[in-house]
């Protein structure tokens, strides 16, 4: 009867360490948030660096042709990545401008995956 307890506890402890796996795997598909066949370039001022695990996030300001604002969030790469590529959190301060290419998210909304970000007097961050 113990036996038997121990074997079932611990199957409950391991398929929840699987499950807890999961969200680690998804969270880094890129195919699962972003459409490669929705590329973008994006001209717009940064109003917020968000330097956070596991990705850091660039807020940028747009305004189209028609005068319309849009505000984006552009996933960068890790902190750890762009500080090793010689990116810090004081890199893109508010009020920089920034021209970034990349792609647009799945669901239409203004985030995208920035591949190369490029400042105003033509410096390319990544």
């Amino acid at each position: 009867m113990i036996r038997r307890m121990r074997v079932v506890i611990g199957l409950g402890v391991s398929l929840l360490l699987m499950l807890a796996t999961v969200p680690v795997v998804a969270h880094h598909a890129f195919a699962a948030e972003f459409d490669s066949n929705k590329p973008l370039s994006l001209t717009g001022t940064v109003t917020k660096m968000e330097w956070i695990n596991p990705h850091a996030w660039i807020h940028v300001e747009v305004t189209r042709e028609d005068g319309t604002v849009e505000q984006w969030m552009v996933e960068g790469g890790t902190p750890n990545t762009l500080f090793r590529r010689g990116i810090t959190r004081d890199s893109l301060m508010p009020g920089i401008t920034i021209v970034v290419d990349g792609y647009q998210a799945k669901d239409g909304s203004f985030k995208a995956n920035g591949r190369s970000l490029t400042l105003e007097g033509g410096e390319e961050l990544f």
